[in-house]
């Protein structure tokens, strides 16, 4: 049983006076303190709404921020190349799946980290594809063997071209942009199906604290005017771009992200912009950046809360590990942040598949495990179903005390969907384990990768692949 798109937010670590609190001081930052918008382009739209500008420093009142969210639509829906891939995001519904964009790939053969290449993104799309429990392909990698002027078609085409799941990925030049777009309509059948049902969306996002930089804002601007989806996180880290407390670094999320969802406003009412955030937090004895933080599940779980606030869908960051190898901390660490970010609700939980090594690197196994974490933490949003039926009252009092259960037709009839069933973990006793050959979790993980690598993959048909492949000659195929 595939569980996605359940309703989440049995876990509030916000009160609703908390909220508002945020929220006013939110609205604050921007009348008082303003954002800096580095992107002339972007800088326009904002003036020309009627916002203050101070050089480059742009303040609004709050009424204008409340006005532009307003414009921004309350759902999206992206879309895969299967429709059992389509995700609905908004309100607490829940989807989870991969992210990046990782420079490295611990190696399945060798158990060493080495560059990750453009094979290798081909490979974890094919990987992903036949993983139930991960909803979605956010791009994870970038392949060292692909020049930069060519590395976004090449990125996104790698994808759509071994997954029929939705395909979102951020991109590094202007080129770029329009050379996905132009490929996505040439897949999607024309420019207005692509507009209609999105099979790609793009990521862009903020520079913490309250900053929108000019080659970012500029991007913001293009795709916005060209109607595609767009995630519009920010990434707040704990004592460095943000002040160290959880409730600041929550703030500076927010107006951070809201800052870009109302310049997509601005350039384009109803955008399908999706707020968003990467906040986490520093390792306080040398500052690096870490992923594997419960603090990371917290903030990205508060920051649902407020996404539900301002009825926009919320792009969320769990699952990741500061781990090297795929061990205890490696799991400890993703199924925690995971778990408090499904059941806050949170719409599109990217990195919750594969990241590992403060999000440097990327583990075919990881993928294995994390889809049963993932899957394992859908249950948990899924909830207990109370009812005559679930309750079972007529069938307690038709075995009676001191009986069983075991032979009913009730027992048959809801043991598999009332009980996640898993694909990884081992269940057997010590003596089967043993003579199976004793294989750990990792292990285990490594023949399902194999498993899958090996058997017939999801392609594009062969007319379409045909047409992209001619209309996009730096596609290395």
């Amino acid at each position: 049983m595939i569980r996605k798109g359940l309703v989440g937010g049995s876990y509030k670590p916000l009160s609703e006076d908390d909220i508002a609190q945020i929220h006013d001081t939110a609205m604050r930052v921007f009348e008082e303190v303003g954002i800096q918008v580095n992107s002339d382009k972007a800088l326009k739209f904002f003036k020309d709404a009627g916002a203050k500008t101070d050089d480059h420093i742009v303040k609004m009142p709050r009424d204008m921020v409340m006005d532009l969210i307003g414009k921004a639509p309350s759902e999206v829906v992206l879309y895969g190349r299967d429709p059992q891939h389509n995700l609905h995001l908004g309100d607490a519904r829940v989807y989870a799946g991969t992210g990046g964009t990782a420079l490295n790939i611990i190696d399945g053969e060798t158990g060493e980290r080495r560059r990750a290449t453009l094979q290798d993104l081909k490979n974890i799309a094919k990987l992903v594809n036949g993983l139930d429990n991960i909803h979605f392909f956010l791009l994870p990698t970038y392949p060292d063997d692909v020049a930069t002027e060519i590395v976004d078609v090449n990125r996104f085409f790698a994808g759509l071209d071994n997954t029929s799941k939705h395909i979102m990925g951020g991109v590094y030049t202007h080129e770029g942009i329009d050379r996905v777009i132009q490929m996505a309509e040439t897949i999607a059948g024309s420019a207005e199906k692509l507009r209609k049902e999105p099979i790609i969306s793009i990521i862009l996002c903020a520079i913490s604290p309250l900053k929108i930089d000019d080659i970012y804002g500029d991007m913001i601007v293009s795709v916005a005017k060209a109607g595609i989806p767009i995630a519009l996180p920010a990434e707040p880290l704990c004592g460095s771009t943000s002040p160290v407390t959880l409730a600041s670094n929550v703030l500076i999320q927010a107006v951070d992200s809201l800052a870009e969802v109302c310049l997509t406003q601005l350039v384009n009412p109803g955008t399908p912009a999706i707020f968003g955030s990467v906040a986490s937090s520093n390792d306080f004895r040398d500052l690096k950046y870490i992923t594997g933080a419960i603090e990371m599940g917290m903030s990205n779980a508060a920051s649902a809360q407020m996404a539900q606030f301002y009825k926009l869908p919320f792009y969320a960051t769990a699952g990741m590990s500061d781990s090297k190898v795929v061990d205890a901390q490696c799991g400890y660490e993703s199924a925690l942040t995971t778990l408090l970010c499904a059941l806050a609700g949170a719409n599109y939980i990217h990195d919750a598949a594969g990241l590992m090594d403060f999000a440097l690197s990327v583990s075919p196994e990881k993928y294995v495990t994390d889809n049963e974490i993932i899957g394992m933490a859908m249950r948990a949003v899924e909830g207990i179903k109370v009812d005559d039926t679930t309750l079972a009252f007529d069938l307690i009092k038709e075995v009676g005390p001191g009986g069983h259960f075991i032979y009913a037709k009730h027992t048959r009839k809801h043991m598999r969907s009332e009980h996640y069933q898993p694909t990884l973990s081992d269940r057997e006793h010590i003596e089967k384990w043993e003579t199976e050959g004793k294989n750990d979790t990792a292990a285990r993980a490594k023949e399902r990768v194999n498993e899958i690598l090996t058997a017939p993959g999801y392609n594009l048909p062969d007319a379409v692949r045909q047409q992209v492949l001619s209309q996009a000659p730096e596609i290395i195929d």
